[in-house]
């Protein structure tokens, strides 16, 4: 599908996209902000677990890393999937899995069965992004790429608000048990993907293209590691390496620590992060607003800088950014395994955000003559 500028220069930015453009971006906001969610209440009843099973927290935080670990899984999975079998099918699968597997955790019987089943989540929330930033942003036009990415990403910080929300006001209520039993609300997201949501035209269109060519064009991973690309590679694994480890380093024990060193109420927990990713999420839309009018290359820089701000609240509120360039990867690419490699690569924090390529105008022909959305490489 092309994205066009010019012309469209005279609309609003919000009024260019079509109706179905716009549905796929609520359906993969939807994912994301369910992921979280489905992830982020766990960091909230880490202490309650522990004591219930008789476990140390060493213990309970290993199943966050393992979670952690099996996104990679998921990741790989959902892109390899989304590239054969369209993007719709392998979101609406990663949202029905992580919410069966942590609806399925409230009932666990023993503390292995707890961490069998967060590990499994952990395939299904790895699976929902590539599949998800795809179908939202490959036929995206290019002159709102930036900030509609950055709020997608930044729905993250909206599903962590929501966790934390919820444990405030009613975990007197519900207890831990009830507030993975929560968990399974998001699988009913399942039915507005598919019967609203409408299959990535630019899938179509290079599915279409391969069967009358009859080929199946490859990309492989190595390919950004080679001369031309392996700068900008390096740089982004930089970027997204130094801004999970940050993330994670505050976050992961952070209400644990308001528990059970400064003894706070659910309520007091949740304070500090509600107001820490609300933050967030404006951020990320800033940074993906600054991104459409100053360019993707300067943004991680000026965020990063923020990094340098003393509080947590504050260093993640300007950390996120380069984040807000990954949803952007799979319009960048504008080849066929789009899926596939955007969601490896943000699993494996390759997220290259400067890459050269079509710079958002969309589909186009190729120099080598090709036909427009055409398999190609990377830059197409």
């Amino acid at each position: 599908m092309a994205t066009t500028v010019g012309p469209a220069r005279s609309l609003p930015w919000w009024k260019e996209p079509t109706k179905d453009q716009w549905m796929a971006w609520w359906a993969a906001w939807l994912g994301w902000t369910l992921d979280a969610f489905d992830f982020t209440v766990f960091l909230l009843i880490m202490v309650p677990i522990s004591k219930e099973f008789g476990v140390s927290l060493t213990e309970v935080a290993a199943v966050l890393t393992i979670t952690l670990w099996m996104r990679l899984v998921g990741a790989c999975a959902s892109g390899w999937l989304a590239d054969r079998v369209g993007r719709k099918t392998p979101l609406m699968l990663s949202i029905a899995w992580y919410s069966v597997c942590n609806f399925i955790a409230g009932f666990s019987p023993t503390f292995g069965f707890l961490f069998l089943f967060r590990a499994l989540l952990g395939i299904g929330m790895g699976a929902e992004w590539p599949a998800g930033a795809a179908l939202a942003m490959e036929s995206w036009p290019a002159r709102s790429r930036g900030i509609m990415s950055g709020i997608l990403q930044g729905s993250w910080s909206l599903g962590f608000l929501l966790s934390s929300l919820v444990y405030g006001l009613f975990y007197p209520y519900l207890g831990w048990r009830g507030m993975l039993w929560i968990g399974i609300l998001p699988a009913f997201a399942v039915i507005f993907v598919r019967y609203f949501v409408k299959e990535s035209a630019v899938w179509v269109e290079n599915q279409r293209l391969q069967r009358e060519q009859k080929r199946e064009v490859r990309a492989p991973l190595l390919q950004i590691f080679k001369r031309g690309l392996i700068g900008n590679t390096l740089s982004a694994c930089w970027w997204m390496t130094s801004a999970f480890v940050i993330y994670y380093s505050i976050w992961s024990l952070f209400a644990t620590h308001l528990q059970k060193d400064l003894n706070f109420s659910p309520a007091q927990v949740a304070m500090p992060i509600a107001i820490a990713n609300f933050l967030a999420f404006l951020a990320s839309g800033f940074w993906g607003w600054t991104a459409d009018h100053i360019g993707r290359r300067w943004c991680p820089g000026g965020g990063q800088r923020l990094l340098l701000s003393p509080g947590g609240d504050l260093r993640w509120a300007g950390g996120p950014d380069a984040h807000v360039l990954c949803p952007q990867l799979p319009a960048r690419l504008r080849h066929p395994h789009a899926g596939r490699h955007g969601g490896r690569r943000r699993q494996l924090r390759l997220c290259p955000a400067a890459w050269p390529g079509d710079q958002g105008q969309g589909t186009r022909r190729r120099p080598d003559g090709g036909a427009p959305g055409a398999p190609s490489s990377f830059g197409g």
